[in-house]
């Protein structure tokens, strides 16, 4: 059952805020929460920032074998260090396979061989649609974007995607400026095989609470985090934003969780910072 948002906030009530300071980042909880959808064995095409910290996580925890696959080439990589970029050399440390990024693109993501693709996000709209171009008119933004990449490639062909971005009105609008990822649906026209054969976004991961697609491809809240409530989050997005009924409220990380993150993945806190 989805219900609107602004009505019910009573079903996120046993997630108000205690008063208490929490003992762990929004950034852990959004990487501890990506890392959690990752299943053993999965192949995964994974960029840089808090989606490679979450891979790492997994790997670290409940998905030893998971494998992972950067646009740069580098297939199979267990990096001795967090890379700082798809570029950085650490990416071919016991790699199984190094090759060019066309391979990447041909061979594996076009093939349907990729079972998740990470992606963030300046605008994430009510259908899913990613934006990571321009802010504001094309021609004339207000805000030029690094592009694509291989964004675009990733939403299309992916089994499932899962895109990781912070929660704010600016980033979550009714209707991104411009379509750099295709979402579940645009302009009304909704995304089918063969044309787009992966199965687009199923998870916004935000750092407040998760969105997924309902029935007709719409983001709706499905789960938010300790002391978070469903009318927090509604008012930081675009559109009147409905919630699944019951709603859930997630575990936070555990002491293992923040001590692997912390202490072992991301001492220097390259991206668990803020």
């Amino acid at each position: 059952m989805v219900t609107d948002a602004s009505s019910g906030t009573r079903a996120a009530a046993a997630s108000a805020g205690t008063g208490r300071p929490a003992r762990y980042s929004p950034n852990e909880m959004m990487a501890v929460v990506a890392a959690r959808e990752l299943r053993n064995g999965e192949i995964v095409f994974v960029g840089i920032g808090l989606p490679n910290l979450a891979c790492n996580l997994a790997r670290a925890t409940h998905a030893p074998d998971l494998v992972l696959i950067y646009e740069s080439g580098a297939i199979g990589a267990v990096p001795e260090r967090l890379p700082v970029s798809i570029g950085d050399p650490s990416l071919v440390t016991g790699s199984l396979m190094v090759c060019g990024m066309a391979d990447v693109f041909q061979y594996l993501l076009q093939n349907g061989r990729i079972e998740v693709g990470f992606l963030g996000a300046a605008q994430v709209d009510r259908w899913g649609n990613i934006n990571t171009t321009v802010v504001g008119d094309y021609a004339h933004p207000t805000v030029r974007l690094p592009g694509s990449g291989g964004a675009a490639e990733i939403a299309t062909h992916a089994r499932r995607t899962i895109v990781v971005a912070r929660l704010s009105r600016r980033a979550f609008p009714a209707s991104v400026d411009f379509v750099t990822s295709p979402g579940q649906r645009y302009h009304g026209t909704a995304r089918s095989k063969p044309a787009l054969p992966g199965a687009g976004p199923v998870k916004v991961i935000t750092d407040r609470g998760v969105l997924e697609p309902d029935a007709t491809g719409e983001l709706v809240l499905t789960a938010v985090y300790p002391d978070v409530t469903a009318a927090e989050i509604a008012s930081d997005v675009g559109w009147p934003l409905r919630f699944r009924d019951p709603i859930e409220t997630l575990d936070p990380p555990t002491d293992a969780d923040l001590a692997l993150l912390r202490e072992r993945l991301d001492p220097d806190k390259l991206f668990l910072k803020g």
